[in-house]
């Protein structure tokens, strides 16, 4: 897998530390060429150009920076524009592009904004979706995810599995990147409840927040393709998941890392409102006012990038994470969602959680509504993950 390379800062040419590993040593698709600085191309028509001719030197610094794709390097200008526009001229673009779609996600955002977009997916969502006893409101919260991916302007195609003698499906709404050869973001949360439940929280905060999302991310160019997933039958042992990440493996199609989002609408200030999970190794405040970040050793790289956007976008927003070991068997309340079926198969993946009933004691309850839902919460972590989605799927330049 390749990674964009961003115009190096003067004086050293070093990588910003989320590209750190990905370069030419780590089988980069670019590879570095440093030049004097002002030198100009050898028989250039312009002899005021800076590498001019040559047209696939993607990049250029002031002190003659630039970058060639790995396996072009001394290969002719003409051969190496045929078929595609040049891809510094792409990389501009995007960069000109992700700094207006910068400027207009942050015009977006404010909870008077996003709120009650949120209301309204949570609303829409609400009530009780399950396969056996509420089969047509399951079917009508899949049709939601799709016509809503739709109207935001993504593809929308649908992963289909067997399951109780009958065919379910996920959902999933693909954002096209500048390099699509790259392996895809995945964020992602479940679309079905338990029965007599409502499923506010469990999970219509988590499809709210990743709704808000992607409407986030339409209006940015990005260097990695990203895919939202609306995944079904996770209360039925992580069907759909596991038919998904099984899919992947089969066909040894790679992902970037998935982020899952489960029970993210429920916190209090309460002192005592907070419980700790059995054989958790790290403290747990007593006030459950916090997003916990979950992921695997094999996730560490994930989670950490995720904390630390969160930490720095969205300083409001109390986060702790844990990283546990192998694919989290000895702890089996860290594997409680679509994460888990990541893990099993082998892919990268985090969780984002308010811990669900170590802190809501309406989960899985017929109690569990909108009323009991804290959107300037939920508002805060579909900004962190807006900007940890815009971190991972990769910058265009700096």
């Amino acid at each position: 897998m390749g990674s964009p390379v961003p115009p190096f800062p003067r004086p050293a040419p070093r990588l910003p530390d989320h590209f750190q590993g990905h370069g030419p040593q780590a089988g980069s698709l670019l590879r570095l060429r440093r030049h004097p600085p002002g030198r100009t191309t050898p028989r250039s028509r312009n002899r005021h150009a800076v590498h001019n001719r040559h047209r696939h030197r993607l990049l250029h610094q002031e002190h003659g920076a630039g970058c060639l794709p790995a396996g072009l390097a001394g290969r002719s200008p003409r051969r190496c524009d045929q078929g595609n526009r040049c891809l510094a001229w792409r990389l501009r673009t995007s960069r000109r592009g992700y700094e207006e779609g910068w400027r207009r996600l942050r015009q977006g955002f404010g909870p008077g904004l996003v709120i009650p977009r949120l209301r309204t997916h949570v609303q829409a969502l609400l009530g009780e979706r399950h396969p056996l006893s509420s089969p047509d409101r399951l079917r009508q919260a899949e049709a939601y995810l799709c016509e809503t991916f739709s109207r935001l302007g993504l593809t929308v195609s649908t992963h289909a599995f067997d399951a109780f003698g009958d065919s379910y499906r996920n959902v999933v709404a693909s954002l096209p990147g500048t390099q699509p050869e790259t392996a895809p973001l995945i964020i992602a949360a479940h679309y079905d409840t338990v029965p007599d439940s409502p499923g506010a929280d469990d999970n219509a905060s988590g499809l709210a927040v990743m709704l808000e999302v992607a409407r986030s991310l339409q209006a940015i160019p990005l260097l990695r393709p990203v895919e939202l997933i609306g995944f079904c039958l996770e209360e039925e042992n992580l069907l759909g998941s596991l038919a998904y990440a099984s899919q992947l493996r089969e066909r040894g199609q790679d992902i970037y890392g998935a982020v899952v989002l489960e029970c993210v609408g429920f916190a209090s200030s309460e002192e005592g409102s907070q419980r700790r999970p059995p054989g958790t190794p790290i403290p747990v405040p007593s006030i459950g006012d916090f997003l916990a970040i979950v992921g695997n050793v094999a996730s560490a790289d994930l989670t950490a990038a995720v904390e630390r956007q969160a930490n720095q976008q969205v300083p409001e927003l109390k986060t702790i994470s844990l990283v546990v070991p192998g694919k989290g068997e000895l702890l089996p309340d860290t594997r409680r969602s679509d994460h888990a079926a990541f893990w099993h198969y082998g892919y990268p993946a985090v969780m984002l959680t308010d811990t669900a009933n170590f802190r809501n004691p309406h989960y899985h309850q017929p109690t569990d509504t909108i009323e009991g839902l804290n959107f300037m919460f939920m508002e805060q972590v579909a900004r962190a993950v807006t900007a940890a989605a815009l971190d991972l799927a990769g910058r265009p330049s700096e």
